[in-house]
């Protein structure tokens, strides 16, 4: 992310200042003629040339496994603003692919059978070697999103409140149906994946940065995080911005659907953050029930019931996703968002997840290369 999340914000109505976003999509490197993910994040950085000021535009950076790299945008205060950066990163990204013969695909997990080859670097060794088959097979592509925060006690308010929120973005990024060429049945495998390491998922509500920083000591003192970059929780504080870290979705298929979840995760912020200032207390869901709904979430995507953030019952996606709605619509209204949100929203359900276009390419095609195929089509696409 650009060093000044908070840079470039503006005054809206009296609303006060706009808060800034940006977003970092992990994109899978393919095979054109294949369709299997290959190890050359490397020879592709060594091509590409990174802009001097980060600010100007998307930048690329490398990433856990040799077979993906990292589009990053600047912050940015509108949100048709971030779609135009999140499009330009995943053309600079297939654009540096295609030098090395390659091409990028934002998918959640590899289609095809793979081997990941961690990047060279001492810490990832170090994983590599703690982590045994967790970490050798650690190939999946998410979706992070960072919000700027005025204060670290915000922070910790925001992410108290968001919390239960946080499952639904599963479902609506859902794009991870395959797992070593196979149909897992989930809309989102990646989850499932990404949850195997011992430090990732929700937490409890901790009240306070000082409460937030003691738990991050006490889970690296373990020995079983190696160090605070290895705390994966579903949403965080960044520890170098001025920003959350919201990291549970996957890597969207298309881009507008980044920017709809970048729309919806600044309206959860600011939405949260005024309910921090009014004294509202959040809601006290068990991060064990959390984790059965981001479960549920990752199994069935839209398709069917996701679990309700207010009472944990099954209700139906749709359901769900108005009561999302409804939650964050006024601070959406304010900051100028909601029709585009709202428009995004109904493009998303009429389209279908990326797991859902997965899927229905390999029914047409009976071809996982189709599938990736398609999905570096989509990837490129303009909206």
């Amino acid at each position: 992310m650009g060093d000044e999340l908070t840079g470039g914000a503006r005054d809206v109505g009296g609303v006060g200042p706009i808060r800034t976003f940006g977003v970092e999509e992990e994109l899978l490197l393919v095979d054109p003629g294949t369709g299997e993910a290959v190890p050359m994040a490397a020879e592709l950085l060594d091509l590409y040339v990174r802009p001097l000021d980060s600010r100007a535009g998307p930048v690329l950076t490398a990433e856990f496994q040799l077979e993906m790299i990292e589009a990053v945008t600047p912050p940015h205060a509108g949100l048709d603003a971030l779609l135009t950066d999140i499009v330009a990163g995943r053309a600079i990204a297939d654009r540096a692919a295609q030098d090395v013969g390659i091409r990028a695909a934002a998918l959640g997990t590899s289609p095809l059978p793979c081997d990941p080859h961690p990047v060279q670097l001492r810490r990832f060794a170090a994983m590599a070697d703690e982590y045994a088959l967790t970490a050798r097979e650690q190939l999946t592509c998410g979706c992070h999103i960072h919000v700027s925060v005025d204060s670290p006690e915000e922070g910790v308010a925001v992410l108290d409140r968001i919390r239960i929120w946080l499952p639904v973005l599963i479902a609506l990024s859902a794009n991870s149906p395959f797992w070593h060429g196979q149909d897992t049945g989930y809309a989102s495998y990646r989850s499932q994946v990404w949850n195997r390491w011992p430090s990732a998922g929700p937490v409890e509500i901790l009240g306070s940065p000082d409460a937030y920083h003691q738990l991050v000591h006490d889970m690296v003192s373990t020995g079983v995080a190696l160090d605070e970059g290895m705390i994966y929780f579903d949403a965080r504080l960044s520890r170098h911005y001025p920003t959350v870290e919201i990291r549970i979705a996957d890597v969207c298929l298309r881009p507008e659907n980044t920017a709809l979840l970048a729309g919806i995760v600044r309206g959860l912020v600011e939405t949260a953050a005024r309910e921090w200032r009014r004294g509202t207390e959040p809601v006290p869901v068990p991060s064990v029930l959390l984790r059965l709904a981001g479960w549920k979430a990752s199994r069935w995507g839209l398709r069917g019931e996701l679990l309700d953030p207010m009472t944990s019952h099954p209700r139906p996606a749709l359901a769900v996703i108005n009561a999302l709605l409804a939650h964050i619509g006024e601070a959406l209204a304010d900051i100028g968002d909601l029709q585009r949100v709202e428009q995004l929203i109904d493009h998303l359900l009429s389209a279908g997840t990326g797991a859902v276009r997965q899927t229905e390419v390999l029914h047409r095609t009976g071809q996982l290369e189709d599938v990736v195929t398609d999905a570096v089509n989509c990837t490129v696409r303009v909206p």
